[in-house]
């Protein structure tokens, strides 16, 4: 029963476009469409419900680590319709899960929006290439279609990718391509580092720098000549760096700016918004590491890195409230949505204020009186 239960929700989830499924007890299954929860017609869980959805497909490896850890990740394929990547876990002693739909088609660059410099950087040797945002902000699909552009476009390149779990599968074109996971093929992220440095790679995705060890082997694959990609839980390219600094103590700090400062080749920071037509769309925050910028890291003078981004638009770089300005100036989603995710909301909030107001565009972006002082001369106006 349970078997064909869950073929009938993995099926409604393809159908619909949803990215998740939520199953809990004591409510119907819970699909995530455009960023949005929506409930199903149906009939609230019980726990052995919960329990026989998971069990039908749960390898015995992770129902095992479950059972003795309270919580399992991993990935699985419904036939050839798509990949799930699967977290269960118990809460007040029932199970729950979410899966989250692994679109089987990897995107390309202009599909996903990427700025056009991306292209050149995938080309580079070797460095640190970061791609950040928060959890479901779509940082494994811009990684899987910048591997899939070294691999068909670039060639000539051993790419290891460590994962947990793996979720786009890859094949072998113009590189050969090695996919390790964590707690399958490999303990740990920082070990799956190490051991990756022996098997001749060109190319390492680090699927998550989850701590210091994973940090420094990737910082350390970068400067001994390989191109790695990773990826955080941050939001915007100076937080992002500060970060990674403030994760080392304090007497390692001055070194890390160094290497940071020499093996960093770009941050990109990246969000979904649902677009008010359906769907989804990304807006980035851009940072591509020139000379100046590898001395702002340096000299420990990261908080003039927003100004630098703001300066250096013909390196490609660019802003996150700055895209999501031209987004939401464009009609595809609401103010709210980018309101919401802006790094300077209160700014963004003036700014749409403005517009709706009549005030012109170069008033909002700095060219004619700033916001503020506009706000303050209407109010004496008043």
């Amino acid at each position: 029963m349970a078997t064909v239960h869950i073929d009938r929700l993995l099926e409604t989830c393809i159908r619909t476009g949803a990215s998740d499924i939520h199953i809990h007890v004591g409510r119907p299954p819970v699909l995530r469409i455009d960023g949005r929860l929506r409930p199903l017609e149906t009939k609230s869980l019980e726990p052995e419900d919960t329990s026989a959805i998971m069990k039908s497909v749960t390898p015995e490896r992770n129902q095992q680590e479950l059972q003795e850890e309270g919580g399992t990740d991993y990935g699985f394929a419904f036939g050839d319709k798509g990949r799930f990547r699967v977290s269960v876990f118990r809460q007040k002693g029932n199970v729950s899960m979410v899966l989250r739909l692994i679109p089987s088609k990897i995107l390309t660059f202009d599909e996903i929006g990427l700025p056009a410099i991306t292209r050149a950087l995938c080309r580079r040797p070797r460095g640190l290439f970061l791609v950040t945002g928060p959890t479901g902000s779509g940082k494994t699909t811009t990684l899987a279609t910048m591997l899939d552009f070294i691999n068909r476009e670039v060639g000539d390149r051993h790419i290891i990718s460590i994962e947990d779990p793996i979720e786009y599968y890859h094949t072998h074109h113009k590189c050969c391509f090695t996919q390790r996971e964590v707690g399958v093929d490999v303990p740990s992220f920082a070990e799956a580092l190490r051991r990756s440095l022996r098997m001749d790679p060109d190319v390492i995705l680090v699927g998550e720098m989850r701590d210091l060890e994973t940090m420094e082997a990737a910082i350390r694959a970068a400067e001994t000549g390989h191109l790695v990609f990773a990826t955080l839980h941050t939001t915007g390219a100076q937080g992002t760096i500060n970060r990674i600094i403030d994760a080392f103590p304090v007497n390692q700090q001055e070194q890390i700016r160094v290497q940071l400062s020499t093996n960093l080749l770009a941050v990109l920071s990246q969000t979904l918004l649902p677009k008010k037509n359906g769907g989804r769309i990304a807006a980035y925050e851009f940072l591509v590491i020139t000379p100046a910028i590898s001395n702002l890291i340096r000299e420990n003078k990261t908080y003039r890195i927003d100004s630098a981004i703001q300066t250096g638009k013909k390196f490609g770089m660019q802003l996150l409230d700055d895209h999501l300005w031209q987004i939401y100036d464009t009609g595809i989603v609401d103010a709210e949505e980018c309101v919401e995710r802006a790094r300077n909301p209160n700014e963004f909030q003036l700014k749409v204020e403005a517009k709706l107001k009549g005030v012109s565009v170069g008033a909002m972006l700095g060219k004619g009186p700033r916001l503020e002082e506009q706000k303050l001369l209407e109010e004496t106006k008043g």
